[in-house]
């Protein structure tokens, strides 16, 4: 696996991980992002994401926000050591980042523990 600099060509990979259903419940804002809003703030905040590849291929996204990560894999790929690396490799870049994690995601809450990254409940 490798974390890349989240480039325009991976902006619609990003959108379309964060709208996916299977995704979408893990987040705290959940509403629909179109492809213009995910331009939009990706314009503003790309230097903050990375995105996982696997055999070049994308297969999960995370950002840093004010010190927030925000982590997103694929829903084919969970369970397969993708946002461990993920985050695993974040914590050298941003070593003060936490997460803030919603009560009933219990798999975000195992994954950062088991990567020793601190984090909130919300």
């Amino acid at each position: 696996m490798e974390l890349v600099s989240a480039k325009p060509e991976y902006y619609e990979f990003i959108r379309e991980m964060r709208n996916h259903p299977e995704n979408k419940s893990g987040f705290l804002q959940q509403g629909e992002i179109t492809k213009d809003q995910q331009l939009e703030y990706m314009e503003k905040h790309s230097k903050d994401y990375f995105v996982c590849l696997s055999y070049g291929d994308p297969v999960g996204y995370i950002g840093v926000i004010d010190n927030d990560i925000r982590v997103c894999t694929h829903p084919d790929t969970k369970g397969q050591g993708v946002g461990q690396y993920m985050l695993e490799s974040i914590k050298g870049i941003f070593p003060k980042a936490n997460g803030r994690i919603k009560k009933d995601n219990i798999a975000s809450q195992k994954l950062f523990d088991k990567c020793k990254v601190p984090y909130r409940i919300i």
